[in-house]
C-alpha cells in the first residue's frame, strides 16, 4: 500500500510554519529578486573553459557522479519496475540520466547552485536542468522563495513556487554568507586558478620568445656616449619586431651593426622556482574541488600511497556525498509530485572502487550472530522482507 502522506485532504488549509528568523531575513527584500553575490559567468570561463586544473576537477566528478547506478525503493520495498526509474532512464529527449545528473552536477560544482524543472502534471513527464546563472531568487515575506526568475536575453520566465508542489528543485551547496544562494568550490579557488592562468600566460609568452628571456641591446657610438637617432631607433625597433620576435624567428641570427651590441640575459633563481608556483596553484585547485591531485596527474603530490587508494578516497570524501546528498533532494522533491514517499540513493554494492570495503562490511554484518536477519538488512541500508512487516 503506498504511502499518502504527502497528499493534502480536500478543503483543508495547509498548516502555515516558518522560521522564527525568516522575517528578518526577508526584511527589505520581500518581492524583490535576491541577486548573488557571484559572477558564475566569469567564474566558468577562467576557472573551467580557460583552466586544464578546473575543466579536469568539474568534470571528474561530474561524470563519476553522474555514473553511479541508483536505487529506488520506498519504506517497504526496493523497485525493479517503477515510474521514477522509467523517468529517470530518459528525463527528457535529448538527455539520459548520467547527462541529466552530469549537467547538475557540473552547476553546482561551478555555481553553487543546481536547478530541475519539471515538466508536466503529477509525476513529472520531462526534467530539465537550468543554467543557474539565468536563474535569480524571489523571496517572500517569511524568507523563503515565492518564486524563480529565468532570464534569457530580454525575455523572462517566472517559476511560480506558492503551488501545492514545485515546479523547480533548488539545490544548492552551504554558504556561511548567502541565505538564498550556494558557494560553489570554483569561488574557493579563484585566487589559485588566477594564479595558475597567469603562469600559463608567462609560459606561452616566455614560448614566444624562444623559451628563453630577452636580451638587452647595448648601442656604443664612437666616443662610447653617442645616442641613435630617431630614424635610427624606429628602423632598429621595426627590425626587431619584424625578424626576430615570436616562435617563427625563434634561433635566427641577428646582424648587428654600427656600435650595436646584444647582451643575453639569464634565469634567476627566484625564476627557476616559478614552475613550482604553478604547481602549487594546481594542487590548491584540486584541494578547493576535493579531488586528490594524483588523479589529475599532478606531481610532487605523495598524499597517498598509490592511485587505487587516492581513487577510494575521492570516492568516498567526494562522490559519495555529493551524490548522496543530490539524490536525497531530487527524490524528496519527486515524492511530492507523485503523491507517495519514494527515496532514490547510490547503490553503494555496484561502485569498483569501494568493492573491498563493501566486501568487508558484508562479512561483518553477516558473521554477526547477535543480530537478527532484519536488524541486518536494516545496517545494510536494505528494505525489512514482506514477511517482517
Amino acid at each position: 500500500m503506498a504511502w499518502n502522506f504527502f497528499r493534502r485532504a480536500e478543503g483543508a488549509v495547509p498548516e502555515q510554519k516558518a522560521s522564527a528568523t525568516g522575517r528578518v531575513v526577508a526584511w527589505g527584500s520581500s518581492g524583490r529578486v535576491a541577486w548573488s553575490p557571484r559572477d558564475a559567468v566569469s567564474l566558468t570561463k577562467t576557472g573551467f573553459s580557460g583552466n586544464p586544473v578546473g575543466f579536469r576537477a568539474v568534470k571528474l566528478i561530474a561524470e563519476a557522479a553522474a555514473a553511479l547506478p541508483l536505487i529506488c525503493q520506498d519504506g517497504e520495498r526496493r523497485y525493479d519496475v517503477h515510474p521514477v526509474i522509467e523517468l529517470m532512464r530518459r528525463p527528457n529527449p535529448g538527455q539520459g540520466r548520467a547527462e541529466l545528473f552530469e549537467a547538475l552536477y557540473g552547476q553546482l560544482l561551478l555555481s553553487g547552485n543546481g536547478y530541475v524543472e519539471a515538466v508536466g502534471g503529477g509525476l513529472p513527464t520531462e526534467l530539465h536542468i537550468l543554467r543557474s546563472d539565468r536563474m535569480s531568487l524571489v523571496p517572500g515575506a517569511d524568507g523563503w522563495p515565492v518564486a524563480y526568475d529565468y532570464t534569457v536575453g530580454g525575455r523572462k520566465h517566472r517559476f511560480d513556487m506558492t503551488g501545492p508542489v514545485d515546479p523547480v528543485c533548488h539545490i544548492k551547496s552551504f554558504h556561511p554568507q548567502d541565505d538564498h544562494y550556494g558557494l560553489s568550490p570554483m569561488q574557493a579557488a579563484a585566487v589559485a586558478v588566477d594564479v595558475h592562468n597567469s603562469a600559463s600566460s608567462w609560459s606561452k609568452a616566455l614560448l614566444d620568445n624562444a623559451a628563453r628571456p630577452s636580451g638587452a641591446i647595448v648601442y656604443k657610438g664612437a666616443d662610447g656616449q653617442a645616442q641613435l637617432s630617431g630614424d635610427q631607433y624606429d628602423r632598429l625597433i621595426h627590425e626587431m619586431e619584424m625578424h626576430h620576435q615570436g616562435a617563427r624567428n625563434a634561433g635566427r641570427p641577428m646582424l648587428l651593426e654600427g656600435g650595436l651590441d646584444w647582451k643575453p640575459m639569464g634565469f634567476s633563481p627566484s625564476d627557476m622556482e616559478f614552475q613550482k608556483t604553478k604547481e602549487a596553484a594546481a594542487r590548491e585547485i584540486a584541494v578547493a574541488f576535493g579531488v586528490p591531485p594524483m588523479l589529475l596527474g599532478i606531481p610532487g603530490d605523495a598524499t597517498y600511497a598509490n592511485y587505487q587508494e587516492a581513487n577510494r578516497a575521492f570516492y568516498r570524501l567526494t562522490i559519495l556525498p555529493l551524490a548522496t546528498r543530490v539524490t536525497a533532494a531530487v527524490s524528496y522533491w519527486l515524492s511530492t509530485h507523485l503523491g507517495e514517499h519514494i527515496e532514490l540513493r547510490p547503490d553503494l554494492d555496484q561502485v569498483p572502487a569501494l568493492a573491498a570495503e563493501r566486501d568487508q562490511q558484508w562479512r561483518r554484518v553477516g558473521e554477526a550472530a547477535f543480530l537478527t536477519d532484519a536488524e541486518k538488512r536494516s545496517i545494510l541500508g536494505l528494505p525489512p522482507l514482506a514477511d517482517e512487516g
